[in-house]
């Protein structure tokens, strides 16, 4: 597609076809600047798509950024990078792929003339933009970033739509085929996720579907199978991709593996383009997938290839994230960078390792049953980062594979990249079918790591056998130990694979070594120090700090109100600029008050000032306005009524060698009160630790480790004991644990504030909430209240309602908003001055189909109506 004139002419026809009026709402900014979404319905070849656009205002020119979402989502899931990116000086907009969230149409795996088109067009809308820079007439300057299905329509929209300036596709396929059909092999667990994420056979274009069918039916991709997907992957329009790519890939991904990138980068690169690779520690299987570190890395890519700015660092052409052990004071697997300057490849720094030289014979059982087990789509993330450490899963049924090992390793051996092997194979009848991987095994043989739980498929067909064959197996970032063997397996059958139905006889040699990439140009970050070596002379210091101010601060403090001598917490007309801000506000005129006995929920959208309004509280900074007082006390930085105040913060830090009753009396003697105040057997029998005190916190689990903080924030049992998110890290019992803590804790008459994100544990644990919403309250009163009082109503219906027919209900008189649930069969209106009747007889007249109406129970769909309906 040229640009110029003729390119803008296509554009202005393309916005002939746009409507919707669009709806401007204020998005919650950090420290940053304030930004601003506008909601619009496009249509494009008479298909709705839903679209967000994300600006802080002004009529600056800038930059524009297109966001993807991932397969089976929508534009929702990307909405905190676009105001992250607007915040940044970006105009930024997203949106709902064909037959996702609330656009039309049928999913056709980004076909050119549909999804990818789309692309072009909302290009196309961005070019008439007043505040978006243009390069050229109809040519604004655009860069594309998506993970998974997003990611790989920035790749497409750049070899499509030459007006795309730089790209940074995520954890994303280049060739879809060789993705789901990997060496003519059918990935069918993976293929079945992929159909039902997509809602199901029947929201697919038709040619797409009627491939699937076939293909699962019968095991095997035929070649037309291949066509239509390879028509639609980015290596179908290589040569055409010439922008700058981040590429950022998982290492813990049996759907899209690290060959995926690899073949991206050395087909961009070889356009002349400037290429990074980022390999992460998550992935479509799970583990970290970073978040803020690539978000960080995105937007300084795009400063330099969008904005232009030369002092940017865009980090190094390869980095890898890897995992070193365990943290001893969380449990947690260490993780550190290693790079180079520019990516090696997945073949760099080949060393050979020697394996048994023999011949085994194994059989693939009738049915394929029962299958080895290596990659589980969901389960191998965690697992992955833990693959050091002796974690694994794997599983290879006993007569169905052969395996040959190596001699044990005289030093380390790191692994990055693709190893290869060579081996001859013969089947009793057809194609042989294997799935080849490389073990880490422990000396005594006891322990054995399948590295990133991965596995590659391989069809020998008839014309290969009885002959050497190359076998690519899959690549990996992985240290193995001197003393430990390689062990190279295959097998007849995989559970994430299709295998043939029919028994057959495979009889494999080996007939060389196996050769493994080093990438010996890549060098490790150094590893932090524990925090508790230096984290005891700072902490001496920050007591020092905070000395000297309580005795600068304590004369100045306010009176205090008998008045408010039983109440555990008044909140007045509280306020708070952000930092160097004349007129934007994380706090604005909060005011609500907290009773004895009370389990107060402090519940709000990010950017709504919750922690601000914590940090406040507990006297770690000082309101520009309004007042703060704890049973009666102004609250001031080092005030005496502190000691009344308990408090846990995420990830406290405890010395891992010590017992976590050492820890409590090390932290109350640290305090400088007297011990008989400490009442630790109190807080102790509260938290629920039992035995687990008299060993070491390094021993302990993560919801260990945070009924521990929580008895540090009950030392001495204060009178208001705060929580920020203390299930965060917790699975389902050890979040009902934390909630049966803080209950306990407020049976005694005392009171507990938490702030979760967790509703329906906020729910169950709360007996009152304080609502938030971009630092102004919204509704403060009794669980049971907000979420089931006569002024939210929950009116079922008979099919969705359409969006004119909401629009029309929250319009009537006496309605104060009306939003859909999330499954789409109800919806939650919010009476302002209408009765329940009123409300009946007005449905009614609109021909609404209801099936009932009735108080509201849900606290997550009354919530999201508060904040004006939630995410966008």
């Amino acid at each position: 597609m040229p640009r110029g004139r003729g390119r803008w002419a296509a554009g202005i026809a393309a916005l002939a076809v746009l409507a919707g009026a669009g709806t401007w709402t204020a998005a919650a900014g950090a420290d940053g600047p304030a930004v601003h979404r506008q909601d619009r319905m496009m249509r494009f070849d008479g298909v709705p798509i839903d679209t967000s656009y994300f600006t802080t205002g002004g009529t600056e020119r800038r930059p524009a950024v297109l966001i993807g979402h991932g397969f089976g989502n929508s534009k929702d899931e990307v909405r905190a990078q676009a105001e992250e990116l607007a915040a940044a000086g970006y105009a930024v907009l997203t949106w709902s792929a064909r037959g996702f969230g609330k656009s039309g149409g049928r999913i056709s795996l980004n076909a050119p003339d549909r999804e990818v088109a789309d692309v072009s067009r909302l290009i196309d809308w961005l070019a008439g933009r007043p505040e978006v820079r243009l390069d050229a007439e109809g040519d604004p300057r655009v860069g594309i970033t998506g993970a998974s299905y997003g990611g790989a329509v920035s790749l497409l929209a750049a070899g499509y739509d030459k007006r795309v300036d730089a790209v940074a596709p995520q954890i994303t396929y280049w060739n879809l085929a060789d993705a789901l059909f990997p060496d003519g092999v059918f990935k069918k667990l993976w293929a079945g996720i992929f159909v039902t994420s997509g809602g199901g056979c029947q929201k697919f274009e038709k040619r797409i579907c009627a491939m699937y069918e076939r293909v699962a039916v019968t095991g095997r991709p035929d070649e037309a199978a291949r066509a239509l997907l390879t028509e639609r992957s980015p290596s179908a329009v290589a040569d055409r991709i010439r922008v700058p790519a981040l590429i950022v890939q998982g290492q813990s991904d049996s759907l899209f593996p690290l060959g995926q990138a690899d073949a991206m980068a050395r087909a961009i690169s070889g356009n002349g383009a400037p290429v990074a690779v980022d390999w992460i520690a998550g992935g479509h299987d799970g583990g970290d997938p970073e978040t803020g570190r690539v978000r960080q890395r995105i937007t300084g890519w795009f400063d330099r290839y969008l904005k232009g700015d030369e002092s940017t660092g865009t980090g190094p052409g390869f980095r890898v994230t890897r995992t070193g052990g365990v943290d001893s004071t969380d449990g947690a697997a260490r993780t550190r960078g290693a790079s180079s300057a520019t990516y090696p490849g997945l073949g760099a720094g080949g060393r050979t390792v020697g394996l048994a030289l023999r011949t085994q014979t194994f059989r693939n059982p009738a049915g394929a049953n029962p299958p080895g087990v290596s990659a589980v789509p969901g389960v191998g993330g965690g697992l992955s980062r833990l693959s050091s450490l002796g974690v694994g899963l794997s599983m290879d049924v006993p007569g169905q594979y052969a395996g040959f090992d190596s001699a044990p390793l005289d030093e380390p051996l790191r692994v990055t990249g693709s190893p290869t092997v060579r081996v001859e194979v013969k089947a009793d009848r057809g194609d042989a079918v294997l799935f080849g991987k490389v073990y880490d095994v422990s000396p005594d043989g006891t322990q054995q790591v399948l590295p990133a739980q991965l596995v590659a498929p391989f069809r020998i067909t008839p014309d290969r056998q009885g002959r050497a064959v190359s076998l690519t197996l899959p690549a990996v970032d992985h240290r193995f130990d001197a003393g430990h063997r390689l062990r190279l397996v295959l097998s007849a059958t995989d559970l994430g694979y299709a295998s043939p139905a029919e028994p057959a006889t495979y009889t494999v040699t080996t007939t060389g070594p196996l050769t493994v990439p080093t990438a010996p140009g890549l060098r490790t970050a150094a590893a932090g120090l524990p925090w508790w070596t230096w984290g005891l002379p700072a902490a001496a210091a920050v007591i020092a700090a905070l000395i000297l101010l309580t005795a600068r601060r304590r004369t100045t403090a306010p009176a205090p109100d008998a008045a408010l001598a039983e109440v555990p917490l008044q909140i007045t007309a509280l306020s708070k600029k952000y930092a160097g801000s004349a007129d934007r506000y994380a706090v604005r005129d909060l005011t609500f008050r907290v009773e004895k006995g009370q389990v107060l929920g402090l519940l709000g959208p990010n950017g709504a000032g919750k922690t601000t309004t914590l940090r406040m509280l507990m006297g770690l900074i000082a309101p520009d306005d309004g007042e703060i007082r704890v049973f009666g006390h102004a609250v001031r930085p080092g005030a005496p009524v502190l000691s009344r105040v308990g408090a846990f913060v995420e990830g406290a830090g405890f010395l891992p060698h010590l017992s976590g009753r050492a820890n409590l009396e090390l932290y109350w003697r640290a305090t400088g009160r007297p011990a008989e105040d400490a009442r630790i057997d109190e807080a102790l029998e509260i938290a629920g630790l039992g035995d687990a005190l008299a060993r070491a916190v390094r021993t302990y689990s993560q919801g260990m480790r945070q009924r521990l903080a929580i008895a540090q924030a009950m030392l001495g049992m204060p009178d208001l004991l705060i929580l920020d998110e203390p299930t965060n890290g917790l699975d389902p019992p050890q979040i009902r644990e934390m909630r049966d803590v803080m209950i306990r804790y407020a049976a005694g008459g005392r009171t507990v504030i938490v702030s979760s994100h967790l509703l329906s544990e906020v729910e169950q644990s709360c007996t009152h909430l304080v609502v938030m919403d971009r630092g102004r309250l919204v509704r403060a009163g009794p669980v049971a209240e907000i979420t089931g009082s006569g002024d939210m109503l929950f009116v079922g219906t008979a099919h969705e309602p359409a969006d004119p027919l909401v629009e029309k209900i929250a319009a009537l008189p006496g309605i104060g908003s009306a939003t859909r649930t999330g499954d789409g069969h109800g919806l939650l209106v919010r009476l302002d001055g209408a009765t329940t009747p009123e409300l009946i007889a007005e449905l009614v007249r609109l021909d609404v189909p209801v099936t009932g109406v009735g108080p509201h129970r849900r606290l997550e769909d009354a919530f999201l109506t508060l904040i004006s309906g939630g995410p966008a």
